[in-house]
């Protein structure tokens, strides 16, 4: 039988550590009892708390930044896109809403000639205008009608306020008026006051009369109508209201200045007058032959004062 001897010592580096461990043992049950008791160990894990609360707000900034940029960029790019839904939107309502305006206004005209064929009770026919032409050398309208309609050379055009001009060109489709402004244009007329006969004259952009004789009755606010002569023009259709008057360059006539009746400037459709066919406005001549005699009383009125020219054109029997 061996002897192992006395069991070996031990080193003084692990007694001092099994103490440690003892005493951390037993502070940790000290600990843990007054904590049971005295509730202050929560005390102080509220306190650390505290103050390691601007550690952890410091720690979480950047993560709380990208969030916000992110949810930053999400709300801007929904605000463009519904900023551009609304402006469209507006968009749309705007020409919606001029549309209904638009259609308002050719509404009330529509009314305004109907109204006019019905209290007057003429035969009319309703065609829309197609193009316009206002240069001041040129006044011209191009109509949605043509022969096939009915329509002729030397047909009358008026509006709900009065003349407009007359048919001088017709396709079978399509038919070309020349406005009372065209400065080819001449239309006898007379005061509707006293019934003086005098001549309206296409200015380009105005009416105009002229070789007015300083001792006829004639005033400022007089309303001139068609007086019928020439054939071209049924008599009594309002043409225009005399604005103003003053001498010519050599102070031996008066020139005066227009207002339309019609409106000559606007409107999408006008009302063409049926009654006699071309060969019928003026007997034995054809319309461009009765255009002739307008412009042959329009060249006698520039030389001789209108009482004595207005005589020379033939008035049609009644």
């Amino acid at each position: 039988m061996s002897y192992a001897g006395f069991p070996p010592a031990a080193r003084p580096g692990e007694t001092a550590g099994t103490l440690r461990l003892l005493a951390y043992l037993a502070l940790a049950v000290a600990l843990l009892v007054l904590d049971r008791r005295g509730d202050w160990l929560e005390r102080a894990r509220e306190q650390a708390t505290v103050l390691v609360q601007p550690l952890w707000a410091l720690a979480g900034l950047p993560g709380r930044a990208g969030n916000a940029m992110k949810d930053g960029l999400a709300a801007r790019q929904a605000l463009l896109e519904e900023n551009r839904r609304l402006r469209n939107e507006l968009l749309v309502a705007d020409a919606r809403l001029t549309r209904l305006r638009n259609a308002a206004v050719d509404n009330a005209q529509l009314r305004e000639l109907l109204g006019v064929a019905e209290r007057t009770g003429l035969d009319v026919q309703l065609v829309p205008i197609l193009d316009i032409d206002l240069a001041p050398s040129r006044q011209r309208l191009v109509l949605g009608a043509g022969s096939r309609q009915g329509v002729y050379r030397g047909q009358a055009v008026i509006d709900a306020g009065g003349l407009l001009g007359q048919v001088v060109a017709v396709t079978p489709a399509n038919a070309t008026v020349l406005l009372l402004t065209d400065p080819d244009h001449a239309v006898p007329v007379m005061v509707a006051r006293n019934g003086v006969r005098l001549i309206v004259y296409g200015r380009g952009d105005r009416l105009e009369l002229r070789d007015v004789a300083l001792n006829q009755d004639v005033q400022v606010g007089d309303d001139l109508v068609t007086s019928g002569l020439g054939g071209r023009f049924p008599p009594g259709f309002p043409v225009a209201t005399i604005a103003g008057l003053h001498p010519d360059e050599g102070q031996a006539f008066l020139v005066g200045e227009l207002k339309p009746a019609a409106q000559l400037d606007r409107g999408r459709d006008v009302l063409l007058l049926r009654g006699r066919e071309p060969d019928e406005a003026l007997p034995g001549a054809d319309p461009d032959a009765a255009a002739g005699a307008v412009d042959r009383a329009s060249g006698a009125s520039t030389t001789a004062p209108a009482p004595q020219a207005a005589p020379a054109a033939p008035e049609p029997a009644r």
